[in-house]
């Protein structure tokens, strides 16, 4: 497969995952203000933003209006939910030999869907169903590629931008929520019951541990569970048998340091009890996670992507 292939089907994935991700983590966040949360709105939109991997500045005033129009429909923000739809979109384009049509058409009509709500004042003042959207576009899409694609080369690399960006997105979302909710808290409940929902686990969360909301648990079944699809484990081991699958195509030699870095980060995951990690300090253990993806993402780039053309002569 050409580089320049591999680079747009990883990219293009990555940022249908994160604007996916965005609209779950806002979606969640105006519900909660609905549910009579203690948390004053200021404090909550900071809270989010932290959660998106960004710090604002304290005399940045933030209100709702403000952040959701920032971060939903703002093109000039490029890590907008619009802007990261276009660079999906963009990349899609670049590569639609590789793509089924009916990927290009869902994608190509998420686009437009969600550009016309953006230059529309009325979603302002509802903006559930453009957040609805997008989730469910994005939904669509994963279907879609999952039952009209080969289950190839592209396709994994496809499952690799989602996979590493989903537990890159997850790392920082327990991060963020470990180090802010205050054991006993008023609002300590509605605040873990938000975790669970920015990342899809609450109905599964229940299922396992009932309504019972632990933080050892759900720290537990965020990052150890290999069943559920948003938890870190299961997004490391999809990333390893993508990697695995892909390395077959490759000299042994140009993948192993690859495949050694997602294997080292697997079993970490698979042997480690969660008393331990939470022993030894769930930031670290988040952080380590982080740094090893960071590793991951760069060798995956230097081995099938940004190569030197003498390494591709010798293979």
């Amino acid at each position: 497969m050409l580089s320049r292939v591999a680079d747009s089907l990883y990219w293009m994935s990555r940022y249908l995952e994160r604007s996916e991700h965005l609209a779950r983590l806002i979606e969640v966040n105006l519900n909660l203000m609905l549910d009579h949360s203690a948390t004053p709105a200021e404090r909550r939109w900071r809270h989010v933003l932290e959660c998106m991997g960004h710090s604002p500045s304290a005399d940045v005033p933030l209100d709702t209006h403000r952040v959701v129009q920032t971060w939903c429909a703002d093109p000039a923000n490029r890590s907008s939910i619009v802007s990261c739809i276009t660079s999906a979109r963009e990349n899609a384009r670049q590569v639609r030999e590789q793509i089924s049509s009916e990927m290009w058409e869902q994608l190509n009509r998420l686009f437009h869907e969600v550009r016309r709500a953006g230059l529309e004042e009325s979603w302002e003042s509802e903006p559930m169903a453009f957040l609805a959207a997008v989730q469910e576009g994005s939904w669509l899409f994963q279907g879609i590629t999952n039952a009209m694609m080969n289950h190839g080369e592209g396709w994994h690399f496809i499952r690799l931008g989602r996979y590493i960006e989903r537990a890159l997105n997850l790392t920082t979302l327990l991060d963020v929520h470990f180090a802010a909710i205050a054991p006993g808290a008023a609002d300590a409940h509605i605040e873990w019951l938000g975790l669970l929902k920015s990342a899809s686990a609450f109905e599964a969360y229940c299922k396992v541990h009932t309504a019972d909301l632990k933080p050892e648990r759900i720290a537990e079944f965020l990052l150890l569970n290999a069943e559920f699809p948003h938890s870190i484990r299961f997004a490391i081991d999809a990333l390893q048998n993508s990697l695995h699958a892909i390395s077959e195509h490759a000299p042994p030699r140009k993948s192993a340091h690859l495949e050694r870095l997602a294997g080292r980060l697997r079993a970490a995951l698979s042997y480690s009890p969660i008393e331990e990690i939470m022993f030894g300090g769930l930031h670290s253990y988040l952080e380590n996670i982080r740094r090893q993806c960071a590793q991951i993402h760069t060798a995956l780039f230097e081995v099938y992507i940004t190569y030197a053309i003498e390494s591709a002569l010798e293979a």
